[in-house]
């Protein structure tokens, strides 16, 4: 009986694995040209209508930010980045964490120790899970990021942890001084 459900096990967990394998590598976000904060047109205006907002986001972000959904774990590249850069907002381009900031979680989402200045985000209450009080983290505009937890690394003890479809990143630039 002990070898069955050991069998058990090693299938359950080599299933997930070989599931969360195969979305990571099939999941991609959407591909544009590079950015530079320098060359980054900001929103000036946040669409007022849902149907303004699908039309700036792909349906995967407009489920996130709008709907507060969450994306498979390890699905997002931007839980792999590790060129130094700014993380900005999906819908409306507001910088909210640096590279400095990020750390590997090993929970599968873009996770950030603090954000890039205190009032880069907005943090609220979020008791939509029973028998579980978070605190979700929103942009400026609205849109659901993620969520916060008190078991993160020094020196704050903060996990960010955030949807990558929810940023973009923009790669600092490289000059031919730091080139030499």
């Amino acid at each position: 009986m002990g070898r069955r459900i050991i069998l058990f096990i090693i299938i359950v967990f080599g299933a997930v694995a070989l599931y969360n394998w195969y979305y990571s590598r099939t999941a991609t976000a959407p591909v544009s040209a590079p950015l530079t904060i320098e060359n980054e047109v900001m929103n000036t205006t946040t669409p007022e209508t849902e149907a303004d907002w699908k039309k700036i986001l792909t349906p995967d972000q407009y489920y996130i930010l709008r709907q507060k959904g969450t994306e498979r774990p390890f699905s997002s590249p931007l839980d792999f980045e590790t060129r130094p850069g700014t993380y900005v907002t999906a819908d409306c381009n507001e910088p909210v964490f640096r590279s400095e900031q990020k750390y590997d979680s090993g929970t599968g989402w873009p996770s950030f120790w603090a954000p890039i200045k205190p009032d880069a985000v907005v943090l609220k209450d979020d008791s939509s899970l029973p028998g579980e009080d978070r605190t979700e983290v929103l942009s400026k505009c609205g849109g659901h990021l993620g969520h916060v937890f008190d078991d993160g690394p020094p020196p704050t003890g903060k996990r960010y942890c955030m949807n990558g479809l929810a940023l973009k990143f923009i790669p600092d630039a490289i000059t031919t001084a730091t080139k030499k």
